[in-house]
Parts: structure tokens; sequence; C-alpha cells
């Protein structure tokens, strides 16, 4: 198929984005330890939309690229072409049944995918095939001419790299998880998360439970993964002795309190965590004992509300609050 409307020039440098024999064999693979594991899991149809951003874009668009074509839908809230372009793809992902998934990406909280992207304008999109960038169009075009496009991508994605999409289940809209699993196919963006804290990428790992999370916001382990991994990265290249200098030093500073806070829990001081924030709401008002108090219930999360220590901690919170 040939590219529309736009110029290459521009297109994010990718050291995922490989020559089309290499992504072949990848999409190859992928598809083979899918098969090795059973085939596929299928997904149900809300789950062909997606909001990808830039933390998220190697493990939603260019991993998902070896196993079904990715369609970019760049968009911002004031654009109202976007308004008109992005409901019909959301129809269309729909219809065409898994053949192609689509990844929604806000442009004003990821400008630097737009860069890298080299777009002028939007509604602007793109597709990634076995991790290889493809521009499509520009502008709410006709109805007629993305299904023409579509179709060509999809045609390129299944005799270029053999990719057959993935499988949809329609019944699993909204259907009842059994006793004890998780409510949906999230079996493996937590996979996905959990390798991502092996591999040391918090931020991966933050937006792979955020995608749970967003489907299911009550989902147990994401909640508990996700409060995790965002503590390891705030505490991620820090230095222990100067921040607890710090808070040793002025204990007004709400900041440095909620930084030792942190350092506190990552070293297994739990109580000693709850009791600084506790203690800060206490002296603190307005902004400072909010950030304080969100800190807290943030903290929380991480050791679990069934925990004795969280409970006698909020009922400490309750008494300064109250």
């Amino acid at each position: 198929m040939q590219p529309r409307n736009m110029s290459m020039s521009g297109v994010v440098d990718l050291a995922a984005v490989k020559a089309a024999g290499e992504a072949k064999a990848k999409a190859e693979q992928a598809r083979a330890e899918a098969a090795r594991h059973g085939g596929p899991a299928a997904v149900p149809p809300s789950a062909l939309v997606i909001d990808v951003d830039e933390a998220g874009f190697e493990s939603d668009v260019l991993q998902r690229s070896a196993e079904v074509p990715v369609v970019l839908d760049f968009w911002a809230e004031w654009c109202e072409p976007c308004k008109q372009l992005g409901p019909l793809l959301e129809r269309l992902a729909v219809e065409y049944n898994g053949r192609f998934l689509l990844a929604k990406i806000d442009v004003d909280a990821n400008q630097m995918l737009m860069q890298q992207f080299g777009i002028q304008g939007i509604p602007a999109v793109f597709a990634v095939v076995a991790g290889q960038a493809l521009p499509l169009f520009q502008g709410a075009v006709p109805e007629a001419q993305i299904r023409q496009t579509l179709d060509q991508l999809i045609q390129v994605g299944e005799e270029r790299f053999g990719l057959t999409g993935i499988v949809v289940d329609a019944d699993a809209e909204g259907a009842a998880a059994p006793a004890g699993l998780p409510a949906g196919p999230y079996d493996a963006l937590l996979e996905a998360a959990m390798s991502a804290l092996d591999a040391g990428d918090l931020a991966g790992a933050v937006q792979a439970y955020k995608n749970v999370l967003a489907d299911d916001p009550q989902h147990p382990e994401a909640k508990l993964g996700l409060a995790q991994a965002e503590l390891l990265s705030r505490v991620q290249g820090q230095d222990p002795q100067t921040v607890r200098k710090n808070a040793a030093d002025d204990p007004a500073d709400v900041a440095a309190q909620i930084a030792a806070a942190d350092l506190d829990l990552v070293g297994g001081h739990v109580q000693d965590a709850f009791g600084r924030l506790v203690e800060t709401v206490r002296r603190t008002f307005g902004e400072d004992r909010d950030a304080a108090r969100v800190r807290l219930l943030e903290l929380f999360e991480v050791i679990g509300p069934d925990d004795p220590r969280v409970t006698a901690a909020r009922q400490a919170l309750a008494r300064v609050l109250f």
C-alpha cells in the first residue's frame, strides 16, 4: 500500500523498527510462542481500542504489532475533526473484529511521540506493522477511503508478515469472571508488568497496571502492583542520606517528609513511614496537608487494606483530621 498525504520524514526512529525480514521473524516467533501456550487468548470487543502514551508505546504498540496491525490515531480534545474521525475509527475497529488494533494518542499529553512521528496537523493516522511505522492519512477523510486503506493495511500485514489479527469473543464483553480470577483478559498485561519490573522498566510496569485499571478500576492485583511500581519509581535514583538529612533538618518541609516516608516504606519501616506522614498531616494545613494525606493513602495501597498497620494508621489519620 502507498502512504497517503504524509511524509515519512521524522517518523519515530525506533530501535525496534526493524527491516522487514527481521520483523517478520519476530512476528512468527511471537505466534509460535502463543501456540505453545495454547494459542492467543480471546479479548472482548472493548479491548480493540486502547489509549496509549509514551511510557506504554513499546509494550502497547510495538510488541502488539507482532500479532496484529496497530492503527495510531493522533488526536486532541480541542480538535473538531478528531471528534468526527475518532468515533468512526473506533466503530471500524470493532467491525473489523480483531484484524487491527486501534491505539489512540492524545498529542497534548504525548508531545514527544507527536514530534517523533513528524506530525504537522491532526487528526493524523499511522500504522505500525511488525514493528515498522507506516503513515496512512491525515484529516477526517471519507469512510470509504478509510476502509480501503484499512483493507490494504490488513493485506500487507497478512502477506508480508503473516499477521492474522487477534481473536475476539463478543460474549466476553461484560461477562463476570470466575471466582478468584481477574475480571477480564488481564493475564498478559499483568505478566508484562512483572516482566517490566524484573527488567527495571518501572515506567512500563506502571503503564501495564494502568491499562488493567482503566478497564477494571478495582482490580486488586493491579492496584497493588501500580502502587508498588510508582513507589519504586519515586525513590529510584535518590540518595537516601540526602533525603533523610533534608527531612531531619526541616520538619516543616512537607516535600522532604513525603520523600523520607517513601524511603521508610521501601526500607521496610512501615510504621515509621505512616507515623511520619500522620504527624505531617497534623502539623500542616491546606495544600501541604492534602499532599501529605494523599501520599499516605497511596502508601496504604502498597501495604494493602487488610494489614493491621494500615488499620492503625487510618485511625490515627482520622484523629488528626477530625
